[in-house]
């Protein structure tokens, strides 16, 4: 967007000198599109650019070894303190975080436990996937949200891959809540704990050194050379005969499990996340 305005201010500066000279000459300008137009047409050029395999599969390669770079350069702290032992004696999980709050979750990862990531078939999920499958992981597409959008955005075929997986003995990686509805966990992730038998295991991954964005997820981008804190919440296991109620229980125990361990992890960086209250309560701020 920078080089944008740049270009933009050129064109501008360079289209009011020439129709001067050529005002002085007496000769009548040519077409040219006015500096608005010629802004848009270059942001739409290199977000056409952005989009391309090359540079997508480019980008994802970048953003992969930044990550771990970070990792190697971080030093990260578990509670419990044998959190990644007592993760693999649990089998096939389902471990999830918040949306903005997943760039490492990948620290949390026993050895040679074999993992896949549920993403999201929107565009944007598009370099995640490629990312995640750099880092080392199998990747599901497919999202929820509303019941009328579960074909669409494909969470019925990923529920099927995501179930096959763990009855193959893989563990999954998902975030708990939806896109554009930050930190309120959904029901799609209730509903394959529920199916699997797997338990969900609530993860916060968190760094002192980050960049927080005003995004609608208020992600943080983890930076390297820090101390960082990992703490792993309470299994949640969810009945294969639980009701409608039941079930929302456990929706509301996942979300409140969640945001206390992020609320802690981050207060124990030094550092508070301005997405989470200091109140105690363990509940995201609206």
């Amino acid at each position: 967007r920078d080089l944008a305005r740049f270009l933009a201010d050129v064109h501008g500066t360079v289209l009011v000198v020439g129709c001067g000279l050529l005002h002085e000459l007496d000769v009548a300008p040519p077409s040219i599109p006015p500096p608005a137009q010629f802004k848009a047409k270059v942001l739409a050029f290199f977000k056409a650019l952005g989009r391309s395999p090359f540079v997508m599969h480019l980008g994802a390669h970048v953003a992969a070894l930044g990550f771990r770079f970070t990792r190697a350069t971080t030093r990260y702290s578990f509670e419990p303190q044998d959190a990644l032992s007592k993760m693999a004696e649990l089998g096939p999980l389902i471990a999830t975080t918040w949306h903005g709050q997943h760039f490492m979750i990948h620290v949390a990862r026993p050895s040679k436990r074999p993992f896949s990531v549920m993403i999201s078939r929107h565009r944007d999920g598009e370099l995640n996937a490629l990312v995640a499958q750099k880092l080392g992981a199998n990747i599901i597409r497919g999202s929820g949200g509303a019941r009328q959008d579960m074909h669409r955005k494909g969470a019925v075929s990923a529920s099927r891959e995501v179930l096959r997986a763990l009855q193959e003995g893989s563990s999954i990686v998902m975030t708990a809540d939806v896109p554009k509805t930050a930190r309120k966990a959904g029901l799609g992730i209730i509903a394959m704990a529920q199916h699997s038998g797997c338990p969900i295991v609530p993860i916060a991954v968190v760094s002192r050194r980050r960049r927080d964005f005003t995004s609608w997820d208020q992600m943080s981008l983890p930076l390297p050379f820090t101390r960082g804190r990992v703490i792993v919440g309470t299994p949640i296991f969810v009945a294969h005969d639980a009701d409608p109620a039941t079930q929302e229980a456990k929706r509301m125990q996942l979300e409140g499990e969640l945001n206390r361990i992020h609320l802690q992890a981050y207060t124990q960086t030094g550092r508070p996340h301005p997405a989470f209250s200091n109140a105690g309560t363990g509940q995201a701020r609206p």
